[in-house]
């Protein structure tokens, strides 16, 4: 008989939490000042800006997100050397931290430059397995040599043909337009399936001044509706209602793509990072394997992130949704190709959002029985 013995394992479930990267964005711009330069800065909602960092259109970027962004934001800012390229500043900074959304402060002008940070964006799927958008700066108009009209159609043609549904493109109308709408966007006071144009939200804070045109024509909601129909993320008021709001965060997807607003983007960005964790604790793991009752509990384990993205509250019969709706029978599929290859599908539902709204009014004139 052999001697007796006692082993105690400490099994590792994978039941805790998965660390997040929404609201987390990454400014790159040139720097203010050579100290500045080719180094990664973590800042937030208590950085003093104006102090940390020398003059520049990314430090103004900067202090209107923080502003818009509002308790508890945080971001990290890539400061360019002259002659650093975006590319070298997105690869440094993925190096250090993980970001859901990168923010080119400095205007792009050309087709092949915004292509170039799509591309970039897109290669980290590949690479890193990570899933980043960007809020791309582009020109503002040229107050002394554009009309609006000139530059509506200098706008359109810059975009034109360009299927990108990784970035959202931002006139810099205002001076610091990209960085209140970064800041919008990482606001904790809403979630990240709302869109920027949500007016329960509040109006914008610190948008630079009003531009004119060269026949000093004041910036008008045709000009921004134009704007917005040629897929750029712009700000808006409405008659006789007090504050500037703003307009969908559009990318740059093609007609009839599923992620032609960033909201819908950012919902699945998020599930796909959160299911991208499950999986890889599943490699190799016979707890998937091609039994029944195996894949009917990996189809509950792999729906986990969904069903909390889903979790939704009612204060004072006042509903607050959950990012996305709840999944129902048959929102996953688990499919064996092989005996060592396994596809998963899974269903993201969106809520509707209104942004258009018509009320129509009818008066009633029978006073029969009055």
């Amino acid at each position: 008989m052999s001697l007796g013995t006692v082993q105690v394992n400490n099994l590792n479930l994978g039941q805790g939490d998965i660390a997040a990267v929404e609201r987390h964005f990454l400014f790159i711009g040139k720097a203010g000042h050579v100290d500045e330069e080719s180094q990664l800065f973590s800042v937030g909602a208590q950085t003093d800006l104006t102090k940390d960092f020398a003059n520049s259109k990314l430090r103004d970027q900067l202090i209107a997100a923080q502003l818009n962004a509002g308790q508890n934001w945080t971001a990290a800012v890539y400061p360019l050397a002259d002659g650093e390229t975006i590319i070298t500043a997105i690869d440094r900074a993925n190096e250090v931290q993980s970001f859901e959304t990168v923010v080119i402060c400095d205007e792009q002008t050309t087709a092949p430059e915004l292509t170039a940070i799509h591309d970039k964006l897109f290669s980290l799927q590949a690479s890193l397995g990570r899933f980043v958008s960007a809020l791309v700066a582009v020109p503002g108009i040229d107050e002394a040599t554009q009309t609006w009209q000139q530059f509506e159609a200098a706008s359109a043609a810059l975009q034109n043909g360009i299927a990108a549904h990784l970035t959202v493109l931002v006139p810099q109308l205002h001076g610091n337009n990209i960085g209140v709408l970064a800041g919008r966007l990482c606001s904790r006071s809403v979630s990240i399936a709302d869109s920027p144009m949500r007016v329960a939200t509040g109006a914008v804070l610190g948008l630079g001044d009003a531009p004119i045109d060269s026949d000093d024509e004041p910036l008008s909601l045709a000009t921004l509706n134009t704007l917005s129909t040629a897929r750029f993320s712009v700000p808006q008021w409405y008659s006789d209602f007090d504050g500037i709001y703003w307009g969908d965060a559009q990318t740059l997807d093609a007609d009839g793509g599923d992620y032609q607003y960033l909201e819908h983007l950012r919902s699945v960005h998020k599930a796909s990072r959160k299911v991208r964790v499950l999986a890889i604790r599943r490699v190799g793991n016979r707890a998937l394997n091609s039994t029944p009752n195996s894949i009917e509990l990996n189809k509950s384990y792999f729906m986990k992130p969904l069903r909390e993205m889903s979790k939704s509250t009612t204060i004072l019969d006042t509903p607050f949704p959950g990012e996305i709706k709840p999944p129902i029978e048959g929102d996953i599929q688990i499919q064996w190709t092989s005996n060592k290859s396994v596809v998963i599908y899974l269903v993201v539902r969106p809520y509707n959002t209104p942004k258009e709204i018509t009320v129509n009014i009818l008066l009633d004139l029978n006073n029969e029985g009055a």
